[in-house]
């Protein structure tokens, strides 16, 4: 490493006052076979090797470069070396360190240009063959430089006139396919089924503005029968509408629409529209609570190397859905996907720790997955939503592990009921009132087998039957 500083911290070292003066990363890497090889021939050890690409991983992400430079008069080497990054906390090990980053080297309320530094050219270093990206801790400034969720859970909930219990709602299937007037049939079918407590409808992610389903006459013909729903069962709705577009003008226009017609919520697929678009429309949306769904993020999140977890090799470039959860929360969605705690990958709770990120006020790190913390200060908790295979025989494991404040969604585990999507709305909320009631839904499908609740188990069972 020929950078111009020591980016390595001596043994013990902890960034002093962290939340006031740091911004923190958690990574780990793998070694490239062939740089191994090489400093061995140069009588050099593979702890050296690891030690020195800890240091060049806050050299480049903070005021290093590959090589020393001119450190004359002018040369700004004075106050490179007092805001430079450190590495810290080295586990030789398990390949994992920290870097702390003094607050100085960042715009407090720029995420993207947060991102480019902490995160921007690590993954290009030659002696380094994968790296996970586990967790980010933001200092209490930078928390306090935006603006967070309007909303949150208890706005959400005031908006909904619904203080506590889940939410459901479903995404229309086929993904692709109805017309717009045939997902306001749908919705009124899913509205005004059964009891008529079912709450909300989702456009799915490919779902824009199609030439057989215009986003215009879509949001107006839902929203129309949203409200007469409304007004029929004394229980408030919602639409995620998907106003998802590369242009940030079309989104806030498609917003305003939703609000004159009366809706709370907009939809946003937030991966594939950016950190910048979520910054903006949190900030010039027109009162609408922002729904974030995480289209794309499994090309950036999803490793299915042992070390996923840091317990083993790694086999690629990735960060973590935590990492993702905690960007988007402080840029102020109101609810996030987060996954299905059945999921095969949740070995350790992931789904569950997501949720923890996105709703406590002062998150702890986790024993077992690799994590920070974070005090969220001002910045309020949002509802996760729970989706991926799920249908009613999932509802009491589901609401078990994740709690009351989040959203269940279900496509196929409602609209492939056997009896037809009536009786999908009605096993949904025979599942939910029994789990309110504490009764055990085994014990509910065997006295009850000829329920709506008893026929959906009876095709799907007590599992999720796709996982994502």
């Amino acid at each position: 490493m020929a950078v111009q500083f020591n980016y390595i911290a001596k043994k013990g070292w902890k960034p002093k006052n962290s939340d006031e003066n740091y911004v923190i990363t958690l990574l780990k890497i793998e070694l490239d076979e062939s740089a191994i090889k090489e400093v061995k021939k140069q009588g050099k050890t593979e702890k050296e090797l690891f030690e020195d690409a800890a240091g060049t991983v806050a050299a480049e992400s903070s005021t290093g470069t590959w090589t020393k430079v001119y450190s004359g008069k002018d040369s700004g080497i004075k106050i490179a070396e007092k805001f430079r990054a450190m590495a810290y906390d080295l586990n030789y090990e398990k390949k994992m360190f920290k870097v702390a980053y003094p607050i100085e080297l960042f715009e407090l309320d720029n995420i993207s240009g947060l991102l480019a530094g902490i995160v921007g050219n690590i993954a290009g270093m030659k002696m380094v063959s994968a790296m996970r990206v586990y967790d980010i801790r933001f200092p209490k400034k930078m928390i306090q430089a935006f603006p967070g969720p309007r909303f949150g859970i208890d706005g959400v909930r005031k908006l909904l006139k619904k203080p506590k219990g889940c939410l459901v709602c479903t995404v229309p299937k086929p993904k692709i396919g109805r017309t717009a007037k045939e997902q306001s049939e749908l919705a009124k079918i899913l509205f005004t089924s059964g009891n008529g407590t079912y709450d909300g409808i989702k456009d799915d992610e490919n779902l824009t503005n199609l030439f057989f389903n215009k986003f215009d006459e879509r949001a107006k013909l839902v929203l129309n029968e949203l409200k007469k729903a409304e007004q029929k069962t004394k229980n408030k709705k919602f639409y995620l509408c998907n106003t998802t577009h590369s242009d940030i003008d079309e989104i806030l226009r498609r917003a305003k629409l939703i609000k004159k017609n009366g809706g709370i919520f907009m939809m946003l697929d937030v991966v594939t529209t950016g950190f910048a678009a979520v910054d903006t429309i949190r900030r010039k949306n027109p009162g609408l609570a922002i729904h974030a769904h995480r289209a794309m993020h499994g090309f950036i999140t999803r490793d299915n190397s042992p070390g996923v977890h840091g317990y083993g090799k790694l086999f690629g470039f990735s960060v973590s859905m935590i990492f993702l959860a905690k960007l988007f929360r402080l840029l102020g969605v109101d609810s996030l996907h987060g996954g299905s705690p059945l999921a095969k990958m949740e070995d350790y709770g992931e789904a569950i720790y997501i949720k923890d990120v996105l709703q406590t006020k002062e998150t702890k790190s986790h024993n077992k997955i690799p994590s920070l913390g974070q005090n969220w200060w001002s910045i309020k908790p949002v509802f996760m939503t729970a989706s991926g295979g799920l249908h009613p025989g999932d509802f009491e494991e589901v609401l078990s592990k994740l709690g009351d404040d989040i959203i269940i969604q279900f496509g196929g585990g409602l609209l492939g009921h056997p009896d037809g999507v009536e009786a999908g709305v009605k096993a949904i909320e025979q599942a939910r009132d029994i789990y309110y009631k504490k009764i055990p839904l085994k014990k509910f499908v065997k006295e009850n087998p000829n329920s709506e609740l008893a026929e959906a188990v009876k095709l799907w069972g007590y599992g999720p039957r796709v996982v994502y």
